[in-house]
């Protein structure tokens, strides 16, 4: 049986958080962190930090859609940040840590569109969501030590304060399509 695989890439503010919310999920054969949406080549994790390149910190999931399907993961990413606040997320600011989506296909950019509408007619948050929804062009990963970064250093008080409420929200909406250990 041949696994179908297809990417979808999502800015959800820090990385590492976004990282650790969907490689949990069954169907998700890889999450990496890295930038996106930028306009220089190659940029490095000391210049994204400026908010001068136009990169967003964002991931690259590839996932098999007869397992998890896109829509799911669209619900999860806006049940894991708050896409109301324009380049902020927590106490990260600038445009770097922007709530985006890159399409990879107009089919997913329809899809996207539909779902942030849905959403805000249901008012589902206090406020209109801002997240940018552009297309994919460039995918740089990120330097090795920021890949798998809250599975290393779950203790670290950012990891605590931050990712660790996040994995605990997954577990407890959408316990029945995590990976089972």
């Amino acid at each position: 049986m041949e696994i179908k695989k297809e990417i979808a890439v999502f800015a959800g503010g820090c990385f590492w958080c976004t990282e650790a919310v969907f490689q949990r999920f069954e169907g998700v054969s890889s999450v990496i962190s890295g930038y996106t949406g930028g306009h220089i080549k190659n940029p490095a994790y000391r210049e994204i930090c400026t908010g001068r390149t136009g990169h967003a910190e964002g991931v690259k999931i590839t996932f098999d859609p007869d397992v998890i399907s896109f829509n799911t993961l669209l619900e999860v990413f806006f049940a894991t940040h708050d896409p109301t606040t324009l380049n902020q997320q927590a106490n990260d600011k600038g445009t770097q840590y922007r709530s985006a989506i890159f399409y990879a296909s107009e089919m997913q950019k329809d899809q996207v569109i539909a779902f942030i509408k849905q959403l805000n007619d249901a008012h589902v948050f206090e406020n209109d969501i801002v997240t940018e929804v552009a297309p994919l062009t460039v995918f740089y990963e990120a330097d090795e030590d920021h890949h798998e970064y809250y599975n290393k250093n779950t203790d670290a008080p950012y990891c605590q304060f931050l990712i660790t409420p996040k994995i605990e929200k997954i577990k407890k909406f959408y316990s029945e399509k995590l990976k089972q250990k």
